[in-house]
């Protein structure tokens, strides 16, 4: 066992898993609805909705969902010429798509996982504008799988079918602006245990599922087609889910980051107890900055807005502690101000600064009573505003947390920010979080309870039988496959079965293309073309079938592939036929080729002469620069040494 797994053994890491793959299918889960993305400017028409939590059968409220509902927001929705009633929320779901029913009961064989006898969808509370209907239908497919590591085996406790969310495409002055393309798209969640005990164990059991996935060649590639959400706790800290981590790559960082944030979190805690640490309550402090040079400040106030302070008794240069590279304790009261609307918070860790000066730093200590070294004072009204616990003060000083808002946010951004800090005191909280680009991760809201599942009564029951399913060949296997029935060396095996266009390759194979010369077309030459700017992404997959096609019916030489695949980047409508034509790279016959040869070594017949075969390669490159790629290497190679042969 390495020094780094010891060390997580002694903090006591426990993680778990969750992955979000959308399906590759022709329709929606739940409507006829097709599964392509569009461009937000080919968006028809609109709609918008405003979003409210409702109660579970119980009469339960969920906590993450009141706090959504607490940031006044409309949503808008970007529909199409495709998008129908069921996504807009005018019309009841159809019955569940079976094509995702046999791609997800296939995933659910590899994952060694028990499919149910029945299959009942629910509805998830979501009120962050992603679903128009405010909620999201889910089934359970199956349950009580495991795949294995090199750390040990990691137990699937459960396999979920359910519709993928809407885009968000940006936020407005109303709220947020989603895209109907992606609602509706099927989508598989594939929860694990909480067996996975170090960093490197959540990135190989990630990346073994993702090659399970892969392995059905009905999943959507490319970025945002799957997320992996990270659950981590470490001994004496708290569970706490990771949202949105999109790559494979950063599983690593944020498993090993949340367990050094909780490890911080529970120092300061600490601290705090050893200082009997507490929050006061929130005052306004608006006179304090009645003639501040503060932008934001100023702001806040020439609005009509509040200025408004609590004190942190105890807190003093622990509000402004790293606990993540470039995120404090601080940061994570600024983001509990931020989802109630505010821009963030100062704090007097960080302070004088951005136009605040000593001065004020002082009066607004003063304000809210909040000491340097924890001796009483009084505000310059007299008051008392204390709340610590215990006869005897706080050996150590006391910092202040401070919001400029408007007025309809300061007072719930202020609060929100205090509720933290007495978090701060108790320790780690449980709580959502999401990944950020450089492996640190923010406050998103509070945990999902059971609260927010309720079932869904207008979509009938299934009863999935997995014995029609054929069970998807592991890529694993397929690479072996590769290698040793069609040939190709284990690199390009590899690469072609990893690939996104695996599925693409197999029906060019099975329709007579050589495998080498398919695998090399579609991972080696729309790469380089790719690199050289070309946008590959753009050609259909009937349209690079069609054009391996051609070539091995000697239609087109090898040589002009590449000027017909640029031109059919370009232009997307285009046949390969017609691409052909266009770039004037069609085949001609061999009497053509042989002429065209001939006219190179009569024109260079004294080299031919003198030098023999020797003159073979230079005049190779002026034949096919001769017959402009429309014919192939082998052929004019052949003729070439023949007519020099003829004149040696």
């Amino acid at each position: 066992m390495s020094d780094d797994a010891r060390d997580y053994e002694d903090l006591g890491l426990v993680a778990g898993l969750e992955i979000h793959q959308q399906l590759d299918t022709e329709t929606k889960l739940f409507c006829e609805s097709p599964t392509d993305l569009r461009e937000p400017a080919e968006a028809t028409h609109t709609i918008t909705r405003e979003l409210h939590p409702t109660r579970s059968e119980l009469g339960e409220l969920d906590e993450a969902a009141m706090e959504e509902s607490r940031v006044d927001r409309t949503f808008e929705y970007l529909a199409y010429d495709t998008t129908c009633l069921v996504e807009e929320d005018d019309e009841p779901p159809a019955r569940i798509g079976q094509e995702a029913l046999d791609v997800a009961m296939g995933i659910a064989d590899l994952l060694d996982a028990t499919v149910v006898d029945q299959g009942h969808v629910m509805r998830k509370l979501v009120i962050d504008g992603s679903n128009t209907s405010g909620f999201q239908r889910s089934m359970l497919l199956a349950q009580n799988g495991e795949i294995e590591t090199d750390e040990g085996s990691v137990g699937i406790v459960d396999v979920m079918l359910e519709e993928e969310s809407a885009q968000r495409v940006e936020e407005t002055d109303e709220g947020v602006r989603y895209s109907l393309d992606r609602l509706g798209i099927p989508l598989i969640e594939i929860g694990t245990a909480p067996d996975i005990s170090t960093p490197e164990q959540a990135y190989e059991a990630a990346e073994h599922i993702g090659m399970l996935l892969r392995s059905t060649g009905s999943v959507k590639r490319g970025l945002g087609t799957i997320r992996q959400d990270v659950n981590v706790s470490i001994e004496d800290g708290a569970r706490v889910e990771i949202k949105g981590v999109q790559a494979l790559g950063d599983i690593r960082d944020i498993v090993a980051g949340e367990a050094d944030r909780q490890v911080e979190l529970l120092e300061i805690r600490e601290e705090l107890e050893a200082r009997d640490a507490a929050v006061g309550e929130v005052e306004d402090v608006a006179t304090v900055f009645s003639d501040t040079d503060s932008g934001v400040i100023r702001g806040a106030l020439d609005s009509g807005g509040e200025v408004l302070a609590v004190p942190l008794y105890g807190f003093d240069g622990l509000v402004g502690r790293e606990i993540q590279p470039d995120r404090r304790l601080g940061t994570e009261l600024s983001d509990h101000a931020k989802r109630a609307g505010a821009g963030g918070i100062f704090h007097t860790d960080e302070l004088p600064a951005y136009g605040v000066t000593e001065e004020e730093v002082e009066a607004l200590k003063t304000a809210v009573d909040a000491g340097e070294n924890g001796s009483e004072e009084q505000s310059s009204s007299g008051n008392r505003k204390r709340t610590v616990s215990g006869d005897s003060r706080p050996e150590a000083g006391d910092a202040v947390a401070l919001v400029a808002a408007n007025s309809d946010v300061a007072g719930q951004a202020i609060q929100a920010a205090a509720d933290r800090a007495r978090t701060a005191i108790e320790g780690v909280p449980e709580e959502t979080r999401g990944a950020n680009d450089d492996g640190t991760t923010r406050y998103l809201r509070p945990l999902p309870g059971a609260a927010r599942m309720y079932p869904e009564t207008d979509v009938p029951p299934v009863e999935p039988d997995p014995s029609e399913v054929e069970t998807p060949e592991l890529l694993t296997e397929r690479v072996k496959r590769y290698a040793e029935e069609l040939g190709l060396d284990e690199g390009l095996a590899e690469q072609v079965a990893y690939g996104r266009r695996m599925v693409l390759f197999e029906e060019a194979v099975e329709a007579g293309v050589d495998p080498t010369f398919a695998a090399s077309t579609l991972e080696s030459t729309l790469t380089e073309l790719s690199r050289e700017g070309v946008d590959v992404e753009s050609i259909r997959d009937d349209a690079l079938l069609g054009t391996l096609l051609l070539v091995e019916e000697g239609e087109l030489p090898k040589e002009g592939v590449n000027p017909v695949l640029t031109a059919l980047a370009e232009d997307p409508e285009l046949t390969p036929e017609a691409a052909m034509e266009e770039e004037g790279v069609g085949g001609v016959s061999e009497g053509e080729v042989r002429e065209a040869v001939q006219e190179v070594v009569e024109r260079n017949a004294e080299q031919v002469e003198a030098e023999g075969m020797g003159a073979f390669s230079g005049l190779m490159g002026e034949c096919m620069g001769a017959l402009r790629g429309q014919a192939g290497g082998d052929l004019v190679s052949e003729v070439l040494r023949e007519e020099i042969q003829k004149r040696a």
